[in-house]
């Protein structure tokens, strides 16, 4: 076992993981006017520059769980950081629409390796310790926030006063200190027998991306047009045939008696419902802010930081403690509930709003709930799995995360379009819009809090002296 100071060296390594692969979903909204510009987008193609990213990494997350625990952990986690450095300098470098697609799926694929493997790493050095996983879960959560934002402010930074391309170059040094840094800080591991379950990647890859594509583009084309039921039933039998696959093989991608498990399945619903609600409030908020307040890409992202602030501050110093004080399952169920009041909140912006009344009071609540729901949930859904399936609990979770994000994000845009979102330049339009999408995302978040209260159960306290089953390990997420 590491020592202690070089488990929080490592642990701030699995902190700017997650950071970066979070940051670079966020970073691109604000350059893609100049990256369509340049490259010759269509305005049907550009949403894909983020889709393409979130759907590789969604997408084969379970597969980048899957090799974590055959190859280990350690390996994998350089792997990912390798084949984002590379990806980064093909995307800054990109000339074309379709070198820049596929450069961003690249990326993607980096982030579903980097993902499952560092939580992995993460159990492996504070897995022993209830109160050390705690307040290093705490951490790991509230670098995600910080990257989404990070990502904005960054964004147009760099937009406005580099270029475009550099929104992908900034990963290049990033990835670089990480390989150099991973063999020194890292737990080596082993690796394990088993076969790799290419078929079962592939159809939860295609499902997740056509499901995606087609809620995107039904408001374009129309909810009750062929191309958007047969893209969304196409979607449906893929991720059919990954379940089907997925119950026949002996080693599949994903074991679905690992559902079985107590709280797993219910934490991972909790995950998906939290990615749904927070992804749209963060992307329509920084919409607002621009579209209807007139706020330029520097000061969008500078006026999102008070609510990441809270947030990391919430899930750093406040949220492990009120865990082990009310326990996990309240906390989940308390978040969630009110991020939905701060959405609901969100949704009375006027077209004639102002950041200090309409927007700072109401992210901070919104704020406060993510802070809340967030590491309960994922530390739950973490250690509900046997120690050997930890890669695959990871994929599993971070899945449920990105998937969430991306249903929800396409959802979301659906209703604000059909609101009047798409009508650039009419301010009462635009908002109200935008209110629809904070409304449905608050009712999302709401959906969360009530299937958290009924599905996730409350682990018995065991006697002092007593083995802890496998099963009982959520308590872990929650401290004693």
């Amino acid at each position: 076992m590491s020592s202690a100071p070089k488990r929080w060296w490592a642990l701030g390594l699995i902190a700017l993981a997650q950071f970066m692969v979070i940051m670079d979903t966020s970073i691109i909204g604000v350059a893609l006017p100049r990256i369509q510009e340049d490259l010759g987008f269509s305005p049907e193609n550009l949403s894909w520059v983020f889709n393409a990213y979130v759907v590789a990494f969604g997408g084969l997350l379970l597969l980048g769980g899957r090799l974590s625990d055959l190859l280990g952990a350690r390996r994998m986690f350089a792997a990912g950081w390798l084949v984002l450095l590379v990806a980064s300098a093909v995307a800054g470098l990109a000339d074309t629409v379709a070198v820049e697609l596929a450069a961003r799926a690249g990326q993607g694929v980096g982030a579903a390796l980097i993902a499952p493997s560092a939580l992995t790493l993460l159990m492996t050095l504070f897995g022993a310790d209830p109160r050390e996983l705690t307040r290093a879960l705490a951490l790991y959560g509230a670098a995600a926030p910080a990257g989404g934002t990070a990502g904005v402010f960054l964004g147009g930074v760099i937009t406005e006063y580099v270029s475009w391309p550099w929104v992908f170059y900034v990963n290049i040094p990033v990835a670089a200190l990480a390989l150099l840094a991973t063999p020194v800080l890292m737990p080596a591991g082993g690796t394990r027998r088993g076969s790799l379950d290419v078929v079962g990647a592939l159809t939860v890859t295609v499902g997740l991306g056509a499901a995606v594509y087609g809620i995107v583009r039904a408001p374009e084309v129309g909810w009750t047009s062929g191309q958007t039921w047969l893209v969304l039933i196409g979607a449906v039998v893929a991720l059919a045939t990954f379940v089907a696959v997925q119950a026949a093989r002996r080693e599949p991608l994903m074991r679905l008696s690992i559902f079985r498990a107590p709280n797993l399945a219910a934490a991972n619903v909790a995950q998906l419902l939290l990615g749904a609600a927070w992804i749209p409030m963060w992307f329509f908020l920084n919409l607002y802010l621009q579209q209807v307040l007139g706020y330029r890409a520097f000061p969008s992202g500078a006026a999102l930081l008070p609510m990441t602030i809270l947030i990391m501050v919430g899930m750093i110093a406040l949220a492990p403690r009120a865990i082990a004080r009310f326990g996990a399952k309240p906390m989940v169920v308390t978040g969630l509930a009110v991020l939905a009041v701060g959405l609901g909140w969100l949704a009375l912006v006027r077209p004639d709003g102002s950041f200090v009344v309409d927007v700072l009071p109401a992210s901070l609540v919104a704020a406060s709930g993510m802070s809340l729901a967030f590491i309960p949930s994922l530390g739950i859904a973490i250690s509900s799995a046997r120690p050997e399936e930890g890669g695959l609990a990871s994929g599993i979770v971070n899945t449920s995360y990105q998937v969430g994000s991306a249903l929800g994000l396409a959802a979301m845009t659906a209703l604000a379009s059909a609101a009047g979102a798409d009508r650039l330049g009419d301010l009462p339009a635009l908002t109200d819009g935008y209110s629809t999408a904070f409304v449905g995302a608050g009712a999302v978040a709401a959906a969360g809090a009530v299937l958290a209260g009924l599905t996730l159960r409350t682990p018995r306290r065991q006697p002092v002296g007593k083995a802890e089953p496998v099963e009982e390990r959520a308590q872990v997420a929650g401290g004693r």
